[in-house]
């Protein structure tokens, strides 16, 4: 089948875009409300960039029905500082949970059973229960498309590992574990997908 996306409505195009691009990591992002607490939220159309500077980039939409940014670009934008989290499957409930609309300086941490930790040398606290967190500063935020979307691209300044997931290859390199960081991907609608086989094919040299 062929599916021609030319004149085809946002929302459908969404979802096939959704339904195919697949599995997607899934960016968990802490950032500051006015009044002090945290704003959490997942977004799906995430990924790393550059590595000089080290960029990620997360797509973030508007509010649905109301045409308003999301809190997450307001905060990121208004104080600059925020952290990019890889859940694991464990927490897949909350990272749905956290995806849920609330008025503009509403916590998602009131409704989940989540701890924070401290994230030496950063702005923001880390949830504890992440094995991965992206310390990051805003770097620019671009708009584009109709909607229009916001890109907004980190500076990551620090990643906190989980020793569980630390490892060292043949010549004492660290690398990490991607079974045991066990993280969620997206699919489309409600489906999420977790590690299954892991298999290696070595890079031409």
């Amino acid at each position: 089948m062929l599916i021609d996306l030319d004149g085809m409505a946002p929302q459908d195009a969404y979802h096939l875009l959704t339904q195919t691009v697949i599995p997607r990591p899934v960016a968990w992002v802490l950032s500051e409300n006015p009044e002090g607490d945290y704003n959490l939220a997942p977004f799906s159309f995430f990924t790393p960039i550059t590595s000089n500077p080290p960029l990620l980039m997360i797509s973030v939409g508007r509010k649905p029905g109301e045409g308003v940014s999301k809190d997450t670009r307001v905060n990121i934008e208004a104080r600059k500082h925020f952290v990019v989290h890889i859940a694991h499957r464990g927490l897949a409930s909350a990272v749905t949970e956290s995806s849920r609309s609330l008025p503009h300086g509403d916590s998602e941490l009131a409704n989940l059973d989540l701890e924070l930790a401290d994230f030496e040398g950063a702005e923001l606290p880390r949830l504890k229960d992440c094995h991965v967190a992206f310390a990051c500063e805003l770097y620019e935020i671009k708009e584009i498309g109709e909607a229009p979307q916001s890109l907004v691209f980190g500076k990551v300044t620090r990643v906190w590992v989980s020793d569980d997931v630390i490892r060292h290859d043949d010549k004492n390199r660290m690398t990490f574990d991607g079974a045991t960081i066990d993280p969620i991907g997206r699919l489309g609608g409600s489906e999420y997908v977790t590690f299954g086989e892991v298999f290696k094919i070595p890079r031409p040299s």
